[in-house]
This record gives C-alpha cells, sequence and structure tokens, in this order.
C-alpha cells in the first residue's frame, strides 16, 4: 500500500513508478481510459492510494478529491483489477468527514519552515499571516512560538485538504497575539481577539498570500523607459499563475487591457473614494460591474503590458491620488463584532 499526491507533469508511467508498480497493463490502461486518465493524469494535489501485489502488479487504485467551492462531499475514482485480468473503474461520491486538528511550534528560521516541521499545510500559515496583519512574518525572530487549531477536510479517513484556522496564538518577539474565529447568526464569520475586539481590517495587508515585496512605493529606475520616476503602487513578485485576491469588499470598476498595465481590474471599495488597482495580470476572472469580497480571486499573477517578469502592480487611490498602500491598510478600522452577542463569543 502507498499514498501519495498527483502532480501535473505526471504521465502513466511516472505516477505508477513513484507508488512502487511496474505494470505496463496498469499503465496502458491509465493512459487510455477515458474516465481514469481525465480524471487522475495532470490533476495537480489529488490524493492517490495504490494497492499492489508482491510483485508490483496493481490491483487496486483510489484517487479521491474535493471539487472547488463543496465542502460536505468529495468524489473516490476507484480503478480495479477484475477476475480477468483486466480493470474495472468507477466513480463515486461520499460525505467529507469534518475534524479538527491542533499543532504547534517554534521558529528557528522561516514561518513556512517551522509549520513544515509541526505537519502543517501551507494553507495554515498564510491564514495565519492574514489573521495578524501587525505582525512581520518575513522578519520572524528565533524562539517565537505558536500554536494553531483547525479545520480539515478527511475522505476515508484520509486527509485530502486543511479548510479554515479555528483559532491561533503567536508569541512574537515576547508579545502573545490570539485570534479566534467566531460568526455571529446571519453574518460572515470573522477573528476576533480574546476580548472580543475584531481582528478583521476593512483591507487584507496583501493582495498575493504571503510574498515577497520586489519594489516600493518610492522613486525608482523605471525597468523599461530607464529614467527616474515615482512607483505610484507595490510590486509583489510571485510566479505566472498565482492568484490575486482582492483585499477588500466592493465592486468591479473596470476588468480588460488598459495600456502598459496589460490585464488590470479595479475595485472600488465600500469606502466610495477608495479604489484599489491589479495590473499586468495573465487572467482576469472577473467582469465590470461584480461584487467582489475581500480574499476572493479576481485573476493571476502575469507579465502583460509594460513588465519585464511576471509580477502584481497594486496600486490603492483616494479620491483619484495614488497612496502608498501599505499606509492606507495599516490605518483600516477593524468591523466591531455587536453587543447583543458579545456575551455568546465570550462563552
Amino acid at each position: 500500500y502507498r499514498s501519495d499526491l498527483v502532480r501535473a507533469s505526471d504521465t502513466a508511467e511516472s505516477l505508477l513508478q513513484r507508488l512502487g508498480i511496474a505494470d505496463p497493463q496498469a499503465v496502458s490502461f491509465l493512459r487510455n481510459n477515458p474516465l481514469a486518465s481525465e480524471n487522475i493524469l495532470g490533476r495537480t494535489g489529488r490524493l492517490v492510494t495504490a494497492q499492489a501485489s508482491n510483485d508490483h502488479q496493481l490491483e487496486k487504485l483510489i484517487v479521491r478529491w474535493v471539487v472547488e467551492g463543496n465542502n460536505t462531499d468529495f468524489q473516490r475514482l476507484t480503478l480495479q483489477r477484475n477476475a480477468a485480468g483486466s480493470f474495472d473503474v468507477v466513480i463515486d461520491s461520499a460525505p467529507l468527514e469534518v475534524r479538527t486538528r491542533m499543532a504547534g511550534g517554534t521558529i528557528q528560521s522561516t514561518l513556512f519552515a517551522a509549520t513544515d516541521a509541526a505537519g502543517i499545510p501551507d494553507h495554515i500559515a498564510t491564514q495565519v499571516a492574514d489573521i495578524f496583519p501587525e505582525i512581520n512574518f518575513r522578519r520572524l525572530f528565533k524562539g517565537d512560538r505558536f500554536t494553531f487549531v483547525y479545520e480539515t477536510l478527511e475522505a476515508d479517513g484520509e486527509l485530502l485538504r486543511s479548510n479554515r484556522v479555528l483559532s491561533a496564538q503567536f508569541v512574537n518577539r515576547g508579545k502573545t497575539y490570539e485570534a479566534m474565529w467566531f460568526q455571529e447568526p446571519g453574518q460572515r464569520g470573522s477573528y476576533y481577539a480574546m476580548d472580543g475586539s475584531s481582528l478583521r481590517r476593512a483591507y487584507l495587508s496583501s493582495p498575493v498570500e504571503f510574498s515577497r515585496v520586489s519594489s516600493g512605493f518610492a522613486m525608482r529606475m523605471h525597468p523599461i523607459h530607464n529614467t527616474w520616476r515615482k512607483h505610484l503602487g507595490t510590486d509583489f513578485a510571485a510566479a505566472t499563475g498565482t492568484k490575486v485576491r482582492t483585499v477588500g469588499d466592493g465592486v468591479v470598476e473596470f476588468a480588460g487591457w488598459q495600456n502598459g498595465f496589460g490585464n488590470v481590474v479595479f475595485i472600488k471599495h465600500s469606502n466610495s473614494s477608495h479604489v484599489t488597482v491589479y495590473a499586468h495580470l495573465s487572467r482576469i476572472d472577473v467582469k465590470k460591474g461584480q461584487p467582489v469580497e475581500q480574499g476572493q480571486s479576481i485573476g493571476a499573477v502575469g507579465a502583460t503590458g509594460w513588465a519585464t517578469g511576471p509580477h502584481l502592480h497594486f496600486e490603492f487611490r483616494v479620491n483619484g491620488v495614488h497612496q502608498d498602500p501599505q499606509t492606507v491598510i495599516a490605518k483600516s478600522e477593524a468591523n466591531e463584532i455587536s453587543a447583543k452577542v458579545r456575551q455568546q463569543f465570550k462563552q
């Protein structure tokens, strides 16, 4: 028995070989059967479990995955050798099991190194970076420590995906930060400190998950025009295809091609004087007039327009005037919990 995750580059041969199987008949079936090849090959991150005989012949292959947007059921493909020596393949669905896990660790170098050592998924680490915007996760200190409680989605007892952080404690330079997930009836859930004060700001600290800043809001040598110009935003270096998210609730004001910006999205926020700009996208996932929520994917990093390489150019405009995004975001006020449910939160 062996389990692994499907990779985008997998062929039938490479996947089965990684699972310890040497079975030309199984390779041929996986490559040529439409149901099997369509749902396994090239499907990044799907959990695959193989059962093989002592001579490395495939007996059973099970692949499990969650369809995007569905947190209640999972899909299961079963490929099994039959009595005639060939293979049968079926797809069914079954309920996901939601479980809770707790894990912690100590920083020795970086956040991801510490969460890897603790067996905590990257998805949980990036959520925590959003929950505590006042912590500089790019400059943590050796000895900083953390404990997270989070949900997992499991299928047949196997972990398929991490879900939401339920609570978190992070000790940074001796100061303790704590957060608890809470959802008011009929309202969108959010994170709160233990005294009930909200940690959810009007804007996220970054339009991409925990990425390196390559160019800030300042004078710089323009990479294409070779002249000194004020850089009217923040550039986030990231690979092409990296998800770009809106930093706050709002409505798409423009989505399309615009001169040096290439593929670009403008979002007008709940505060009507605030507009954010997301430029050089490889693709756009929203349309003009569409309402969007904080953290929602609006496109992907690219190098369209006047760009020398893949990155996201991000701007914040207040009444049409360019402002340093980090300054505006830092001043954004938290949304407070209502008094009528404060006692429920305390319980």
